[in-house]
């Protein structure tokens, strides 16, 4: 038999309070990296849905794919700009889409960090528009990877919605130009 000293006792009453805290902890964390899987009647912000569609869902960090030719739904966990400024709302479409995309920082991402380089090559390492981009007919909002997968899940862009490389590059395979998209 265990000999129970005050050491020992303290430790197991710490443990046995501390237990509900961690469990709780762990349950609200699953609940908000869930969030944006959660189901999501997506179709009510479209008028048409006879053709491959988009929603890029900022607030639940999620990228919706769905195509009616074939009834294929996806969905995507993503990156999201840093901030409301940051973001752009509304209806648009792709217009372009490009393998291993190089990568020319804004003004105003140079303004905030001026060590940033003029441009990266495509397929430079580092460069943050990992290995497939789909541009957005807004200037300089794009759909892409990244190398960086702890941005994944994060306010974390200057405006564009990015997802794992592996990721993107399916999405990228089964996305024709034209279609429509929709941030949120």
């Amino acid at each position: 038999m265990t000999k129970t000293t005050r050491r020992r006792f303290i430790a197991a009453t710490a443990a046995t309070l501390a237990t509900p805290s961690i469990l709780r902890a762990e349950l609200n964390s699953v609940q908000r990296n869930a969030s944006g899987f959660l189901a999501q009647n997506w179709q009510d912000h479209f008028t048409a849905l006879d053709r491959v569609t988009i929603l890029c869902d900022t607030f639940g960090r999620a990228l919706h794919y769905w195509n009616p030719e074939n009834g294929d739904y996806r969905i995507y966990p993503t990156s999201v700009p840093q901030t409301d400024e940051l973001t752009r709302r509304g209806l648009t479409k792709i217009v372009r889409k490009k393998n291993n995309p190089s990568w020319t920082p804004t003004a105003n991402m140079r303004e905030r960090d001026p060590s940033l380089p003029v441009t990266m090559a495509g397929g430079e390492f580092g460069n943050p528009l990992g290995t497939r981009a789909m541009y957005l007919d807004w200037p300089a909002y794009l759909i892409h990877g990244t190398h960086d997968t702890r941005k994944i899940g994060r306010k974390s862009s200057s405006g564009c919605i990015g997802l794992f490389n592996f990721m993107v590059e399916e999405l990228f395979e089964i996305t024709p130009v034209g279609t429509q998209v929709r941030v949120l």
